[in-house]
């Protein structure tokens, strides 16, 4: 069988899927060199790692987003900033990924390529490693280009204790930056929408600013990234979890005014649009302070926000002081607002 051709010139077809010579030259020219590192480097069907003392967590996800490219990333960089996110959550130390690829027969070989480089230096960016994978290739148009998987496994340190059914009447809810980017700016790519401002993706991985915040603040309840629902969705399903409700301030939840603008236009409420480098964090009143403090001395949490208050609520709602002086109640959708933008 001839070698692979040239990553710059060539494309995916069913022979790279089927396990033999073509497939192996495919991780060989693609996937290795991207994801090197020694766990990976033994080439066995499995990774085998030493797991320091403590208990395991664990998240799996597929992204499916369309376009594979966009504004602040690519569907790699999201696969990994997704999982890395869901597993710190957690207060976990994230540890590892697997990555599952499904490509469709005539997917360019050096978009492959780019997207492949661009989860290894999202992996290394995070101090994770990505050490073991698969690859499936589908006849043409059965996966519209690209989906991918990656699971991922991390260490909660001790005396961590963070869930979503943690928040109590009085406890403080912040979040880490601005609201909708991520969804935004898929959808104004998609609709090849102009803004004077660039919208870009908030794809982020959070670990870092998970471990500064378990450390000074080891009291903190519940962390959860508002991701496919936006941050409607999340705390509603927080209320849920705990039986409580929530009281808002919208004057108080950051977004900035591009995103604001672009989700006039399209006739979209930003508390529903999803975000991928922002979280949603609860904590004792008498922490919020330092909460805060602690996000905002990082990077990634520079516009974090107090924007309200858990509460005793039987309904379990979110409830929301208005810019004019009312009150709404924050619903989750019941259907899908923005399709694959994750």
């Amino acid at each position: 069988m001839p070698p692979i051709r040239s990553p710059h010139t060539g494309r995916i077809d069913l022979t790279h899927g089927a396990g033999g010579r073509a497939m192996q030259q495919l991780i060989d020219a693609v996937f290795r060199p991207a994801f090197d590192n020694p766990i990976l480097a033994r080439a066995d069907d499995h990774a085998r790692f030493e797991v320091p003392a403590g208990r395991l967590a664990m998240s799996t996800d597929c992204f499916v987003v369309s376009p594979l490219f966009f504004p602040g990333g690519n569907i790699g960089s999201l696969a990994v900033h997704g999982t890395v996110n869901d597993v710190a959550m957690s207060g976990a130390r994230v540890l590892y990924l697997t990555a599952g690829f499904v490509i469709e027969e005539g997917f360019p070989l050096a978009d492959l390529q780019r997207i492949a480089h661009a989860m290894g230096d999202a992996a290394r960016a995070a101090g994770v490693a990505i050490v073991a994978g698969d690859t499936k290739v589908v006849e043409r148009g059965k996966a519209d280009g690209l989906f991918i998987n990656t699971t991922g496994v991390g260490i909660v340190p001790a005396g961590i204790d963070i869930s979503g059914d943690r928040a109590r009447p009085g406890d403080a809810v912040l979040v880490s930056g601005t609201m909708g980017d991520h969804g935004v700016a898929i959808m104004a790519h998609r609709a090849g929408l102009e803004f004077e401002t660039s919208i870009v993706s908030d794809s982020a991985a959070l670990n870092g600013l998970v471990a500064n915040i378990v450390e000074i603040v080891p009291t903190i309840r519940v962390l959860r990234d508002p991701t496919r629902g936006g941050l409607a969705a999340t705390l509603n399903e927080l209320c849920h979890q705990s039986g409580v409700g929530m009281s808002l301030d919208e004057t108080a939840v950051p977004v900035r005014p591009e995103v604001l603008g672009a989700c006039e236009l399209l006739g979209l409420d930003p508390l529903n649009v999803a975000n991928e480098g922002k979280l949603v964090a609860i904590a004792p009143a008498t922490d919020a302070a330092r909460l805060l403090d602690v996000l905002r001395r990082h990077p990634l949490g520079r516009d974090a926000a107090i924007i309200g208050k858990v509460i005793d609520d039987p309904a379990r709602f979110v409830r929301m002081s208005t810019r004019i002086g009312g009150e709404r109640i924050v619903a989750w959708l019941a259907g899908e607002q923005l399709p694959r933008i994750c």
